[in-house]
């Protein structure tokens, strides 16, 4: 059976789908995987450290300046708007097909979209946290023109994203853990599978059908009884055709 037509059979079959998705779920609204060897180049090049330092928490607390200067040219997008596959995933859920939207993305679009229930693995650029007192922020209080945003208390204001260093909400982890096992279909979608712990989440999976959408190869191809190695934005508004 060709790819596409597969991935049609799994999405007519299912009755519990979960979804777990990465990067390449938002570059294809143009959002910049910071990962990607051109982030990291710019990173590097720009800022003279790398992502994974840059986005650290030890150097948030050291160089807070020096992390937001980053974090706002790098992260803080909030003009991208919903590609097909958050509207594919959308549908999806109010199909009744589509239990869970687990993504490892903090930009939101899943909710622009309409999905509803959505696990954000790694936080979310719309919510901030005042360090000392707790007072929670919008989007528009990193976007001040302050180096350093800070709360009426005086305490900076941090984004409610995992930073490297920092461990994934308990709570927020365990859920996607009993979706995945409750699913009967795993949608993997625009993820290298290489970040964890969010990648050992497969692991949990017990069900029929497993399709992993991603443009290169992952460490679980061979795990998946559906590869397809294309846009997925565009995969899955044609496999939703006519469903």
């Amino acid at each position: 059976m060709e790819p596409l037509a597969l991935l049609k059979s799994y999405l007519n079959e299912a009755r519990r789908i979960a979804f777990l998705g990465g990067a390449g779920v938002s570059t294809e609204s143009g959002i910049p995987d910071f990962r990607s060897e051109t982030g990291r180049f710019r990173a590097l090049k720009e800022f003279g450290d790398m992502p994974e330092t840059l986005l650290s928490h030890a150097f948030f607390m050291r160089y807070p300046e020096r992390f937001f200067t980053y974090y706002k040219s790098a992260l803080l997008i909030t003009d991208a708007k919903p590609n097909p596959a958050h509207d594919a995933l959308a549908r999806l859920e109010k199909m009744g097909k589509l239990t869970a939207v687990i993504t490892q993305n903090i930009d939101g679009l899943h909710q622009k979209a309409g999905s509803v229930n959505v696990l954000e693995l790694h936080g979310s650029i719309y919510r901030n946290t005042c360090m000392s007192c707790g007072e929670r922020y919008g989007v528009e209080k990193i976007q001040e023109g302050n180096p350093v945003p800070r709360c009426a208390c005086g305490g900076i204001v941090k984004p409610d994203v995992v930073l490297y260093g920092e461990g994934l909400d308990e709570h927020i982890l365990n859920s996607a853990v009993q979706h995945i096992m409750e699913a009967d279909t795993l949608i993997v979608g625009g993820t290298s599978l290489a970040v964890y712990p969010a990648a050992g989440l497969i692991e949990y999976f017990r069900g029929p059908r497993m399709a992993l959408l991603n443009k290169s190869a992952t460490p679980y191809d061979g795990r998946a009884g559906l590869v397809i190695r294309a846009p997925i934005g565009e995969t899955l508004r044609t496999a939703l055709e006519e469903l």
